[in-house]
């Protein structure tokens, strides 16, 4: 279908098409975590139209929920609630985001200054790989206790997931995360397994989001130490994403056959995307990243105009006035759930071995052995200690960190101070576009 042949039916037949893609992977991450699935439908899509308004209206990418995130949004929820069951632990997840997104911000203008193989010299695959591989381990054992609800709906999701992922055809290859929720959804309903009474008391129209859930809730009230401690939990997550970010424009370029990495520029897109994550962050939303199942619906369709990926975003805002549609969504079964979690999580720990593995990271040089080895046995050690967490005294204050935020750090600082980082970005096409944390 050529561009000039898509007339106002056409587009909104694709732009639904849009949403159906990106549906699935974008409310799983508010069913995970316990944020609104329909501030998360919200800031989808008006961070998509945002990010269009960054980058010139030129980029045909929709944003969606972040999976990385998952991690820091558990950090953060047990930190919080540590201190009081009556502490909404939102706001604070929330405000930790917010500045994550602002670290996008930062690193779009120093790539505009100085280029980015100078500014990603500090952020090499043996720091970025390790993180995200502790990412997916430190949340596998939440999803093997949700399939224990029913381990054979949580082993159907899975199977259905792997049967569309590895033979699905056209649209339906794009989309197996959806296709795995569905099918365990309506076999689970069958059989008894799902109340559907929270979606017969829902409204049909309602707003989407909640004041209690804002940052803006916490003013006046707020408790400083779990501030500090959500936001080091969640900014170095950013690390990582901003690596995904890098891989999803490569994407989206090669399949358009334009280079957006030039026009309008990857600090345009970086910079969108981070100002898109902090809004949708401190009304209680996800983190944001482009999204790798509507690149497949460009390749598919053949379709480029980014005025078609717009009109999803339209779309994904209406439906998000409904607290019905959102009922619906989180009325699905736990252990439908559990299963297509095992997956994802187990798919966020072998993309960090990937990115290790396509950058050629050298183990028999004892710097990169060090750094990795440390940032895992941090990172894995602290999160299943009593504790959870790292905690101490500044002054009066009480500051916990994750066991991902102290690897984090421990990483970035031996990578920057240990001498031997031979790291080039941009040498390596396939290396540096290996993190892509979608299924």
């Amino acid at each position: 279908m050529s561009q000039k042949s898509i007339g106002p039916g056409n587009k909104l037949i694709l732009g639904f098409q849009h949403v159906f893609a990106m549906f699935g992977a974008t409310v799983l991450v508010p069913t995970l975590t316990g944020l609104s699935v329909s501030t998360t439908l919200l800031f989808a899509g008006l961070g998509t139209l945002l990010f269009h308004l960054i980058t010139k209206r030129k980029i045909p990418a929709f944003l969606g929920s972040s999976f990385a995130f998952l991690g820091g949004y558990a950090a953060v929820r047990t930190l919080v609630e540590a201190q009081g069951a009556d502490i909404n632990w939102i706001p604070y997840a929330g405000f930790g985001v917010i500045f994550a997104g602002l670290v996008y911000v930062v690193i779009s203008q120093l790539f505009r200054a100085f280029g980015p193989s100078k500014v990603m010299r500090y952020f090499p695959p043996v720091v970025t790989g390790p993180i995200i591989i502790c990412i997916g381990i430190t949340l596998a054992s939440s999803a093997v206790n949700n399939c224990a609800a029913s381990w054979p709906i949580a082993i159907l999701a899975v199977a259905v997931v792997v049967i569309f992922n590895i033979w699905g055809k056209g649209m339906f290859k794009i989309i197996p995360i959806l296709m795995g929720v569905l099918v365990s959804y309506i076999v689970a309903a069958l059989v008894g397994q799902v109340d559907f009474t929270e979606v017969k008391e829902a409204a049909w129209i309602g707003l989407p989001f909640k004041l209690g859930d804002t940052v803006f809730s916490l003013a006046g009230k707020a408790d400083g130490a779990l501030l500090i401690s959500a936001l080091v939990a969640m900014v170095p997550i950013s690390l990582a994403t901003i690596v995904e970010h890098i891989g999803d424009m490569c994407a989206i370029s090669s399949t358009v056959g334009k280079n957006f990495i030039a026009d309008p520029g990857l600090h345009r897109s970086l910079l969108g995307d981070g100002i898109a994550t902090s809004v949708a962050a401190a009304f209680g939303a996800p983190a944001n990243t482009t999204y790798g199942e509507n690149t497949g619906v460009l390749a598919l369709t053949g379709v480029y105009d980014p005025s078609v990926v717009r009109l999803a975003a339209i779309i994904a805002v209406i439906l998000s006035f409904s607290p019905k549609f959102a009922a619906l969504v989180h009325c699905m079964p736990t252990a439908t759930i559990g299963g297509v979690s095992l997956i994802l999580y187990g798919m966020i720990s072998a993309v960090g071995v990937r990115n290790v593995v396509e950058n050629h990271v050298d183990f028999t040089k004892s710097r990169n052995v060090i750094i990795a080895a440390l940032i895992m046995s941090l990172a894995m050690g602290i999160a299943f200690s009593a504790s959870g967490a790292v905690v101490f005294n500044v002054g009066s204050v009480t500051i916990s960190l994750s066991g991902l935020a102290v690897a984090a750090l421990i990483g970035i600082l031996l990578n920057a101070f240990l001498p031997g980082n031979d790291y080039e970005f941009g040498v390596d096409h396939q290396g540096d576009t290996s993190v892509n944390f979608k299924v």
